[in-house]
């Protein structure tokens, strides 16, 4: 009886270590959190850049060139907002708690966030980056292959059906993992 106690604690202790390296191993996202931030500077610079560009080029450009110009800002920007909502909301669900709760810049988003709506959020955001490089496509469409113009308009298409199916498949299971017993 003595030995077949032992044996189980034994167990116990092996399958606590093993939960503990499981947990553990979320911290193997850090070192992609941290590329996402050189990623979000290499954006920065980008607007910068552009930005600058811009500013020097005004005179030339006529209007359509810098709608364009100011579109391509719009794009990056949006880029950015995508690249932080998966940083914060990422590290946040994923890895860690931030601890920001006192902060006075805490995204409002940021006290309700799972797993559920990270992936609305994201959703909309690549359908709204979508929407910038259609419209581009559309300004440009005089100098834009036919098909390319359709193709983006499926895959812009195919973003919204996706995001559609994604907020009815949460709405099924939240409404059905929350109803009153």
């Amino acid at each position: 009886m003595e030995k077949h106690t032992s044996s189980n604690a034994e167990m116990a202790v092996r399958q606590n270590i093993f939960s503990r390296l499981i947990f553990a191993s979320r911290w193997l996202q850090l070192p992609i959190y941290l590329g996402l931030i050189a990623v979000q500077a290499i954006y920065s610079y980008k607007f910068l850049k552009s930005l600058w560009n811009l500013i020097v080029n005004l005179g030339t450009m006529d209007e359509n060139a810098i709608m364009l110009a100011v579109l391509s800002l719009i794009d990056v920007v949006m880029i950015a907002n995508l690249l932080v909502m998966v940083l914060i909301g990422g590290y946040e669900t994923f890895v860690s708690k931030l601890r920001v709760d006192d902060h006075p810049d805490q995204p409002e988003w940021l006290s309700h966030v799972n797993a559920s709506v990270l992936k609305v959020k994201l959703s909309m955001a690549i359908i709204s980056i979508s929407s910038i490089h259609l419209l581009q496509t559309f300004i440009n469409a005089d100098q834009v292959a036919e098909h390319t113009i359709f193709w983006q308009l499926m895959l812009h298409l195919g973003f919204l059906v996706s995001a559609l199916a994604m907020a009815w498949t949460d709405k099924i299971v939240y409404s059905t993992s929350h109803k009153v017993h």
